[in-house]
């Protein structure tokens, strides 16, 4: 999977484009607001405004899970391009102007009409969970005029968010880029979202599966959700082959990566004291994809992960504060030498 000359952004990712609303609260705070911590609820435009005008301080980022993953990838040093819906509002702008400025070549045109920018209201309780209540709005009116082909012919890696495989235009959409990408031997990546997205795409993301991805990312959960099994282990013997890579992402336990040849079994990266565990599966696709870029080895690629999500789990929010670029440089190193 190492990139061509031809390759003008190492990855382009698609995904619902998302202001991210993060604040500290306490249980009563979800109970009150109907919210079962750790969980994340879709909400309409009036209860967003209920629970935003009930949070307390809060810092607003560009998010979504692929916006957070190329972030991510572009604070590594790849080139990202990144294609997501806004509205022509003030969070639109703000979206904008704050993808564009970690790196990304977001080019997308806002929507002069319908609904409002996406929103999603993390709030983290004392323990580091996040639990979320999310708006769509704008985020899933993405539609095929949307996808630039030049984009997804010159990405080495197409990124796909499992979350927008929901709203019907923007699945056509994501079919297109599959396509573009397809036609010019590029790589096509899925991560799948959420156990309850692969329940209601099952089937189609089987498909994809098999005819298309080259590479596959889930967490325990959602492989279980899609192949089934009495554990991981029976669910890995069961996806094992049907594409070139897929990355079991395991919590504290590590991943596993399972190619047709072997499984690797890559511990987690240590961490000291877990704050926010939000974005931590986006920044282990940030680190995995972007040694892909490079030509590492898959068990590299899975340490670079780590070692990301490790970072962004150590404080609050879902993007790096801390130089990530030498954590995982660093990371790599010491694995090199053990």
């Amino acid at each position: 999977m190492s990139q061509t000359d031809d390759v003008r952004w190492d990855i382009a990712g698609i995904g619902n484009a998302i202001v991210d609303v993060l604040t500290h609260a306490d249980e009563a705070f979800l109970e009150r607001h109907g919210l079962v911590k750790g969980s994340m609820t879709l909400v309409d435009g009036e209860r967003s405004e209920e629970i935003y005008r009930d949070m307390g301080p809060a810092v607003e980022v560009s998010g979504g899970s692929c916006a957070n993953t190329m972030a991510g990838a572009a604070a590594l040093g790849a080139r990202v391009a990144y294609v997501g819906k806004v509205r022509d509002d003030q969070l639109g702008e703000f979206f904008a102007h704050d993808i564009r400025a970690t790196g990304v070549d977001f080019r997308v045109p806002p929507a002069n009409d319908g609904a409002p920018t996406a929103r999603c209201m993390v709030m983290v309780t004392p323990d580091a969970h996040r639990t979320m209540a999310t708006y769509l709005g704008a985020s899933t009116e993405l539609q095929p005029a949307d996808i630039d082909d030049d984009v997804f012919a010159g990405a080495g890696i197409t990124y796909l968010e499992g979350y927008l495989w929901d709203p019907p235009k923007a699945k056509e959409a994501m079919r297109a880029a599959i396509a573009v990408a397809r036609a010019h031997g590029r790589t096509v990546a899925l991560t799948l979202s959420d156990s309850f997205c692969v329940e209601r795409h099952r089937d189609e993301f089987i498909e994809l599966l098999d005819a298309d991805l080259g590479l596959l990312f889930a967490n325990e959960a959602e492989l279980l959700s899609l192949v089934g099994g009495a554990d991981v282990w029976e669910a890995v013997d069961r996806v094992r082959g049907r594409c070139p890579v897929v990355v079991v992402t395991r919590s504290d336990q590590g991943c596993l990566v399972v190619t047709p040849d072997e499984v690797l079994d890559v511990p987690a990266h240590h961490v000291e004291r877990v704050i926010d565990t939000t974005g931590a599966g986006d920044l282990f696709a940030s680190g995995f994809l972007f040694g892909l870029t490079r030509g590492w080895d898959l068990a590299a690629c899975a340490r670079a992960g780590s070692a990301a999500a490790a970072e962004v789990i150590s404080h609050f929010g879902a993007r790096p504060e801390d130089d990530i670029t030498t954590l995982v440089s660093a990371a790599i190193h010491q694995e090199e030498h053990t």
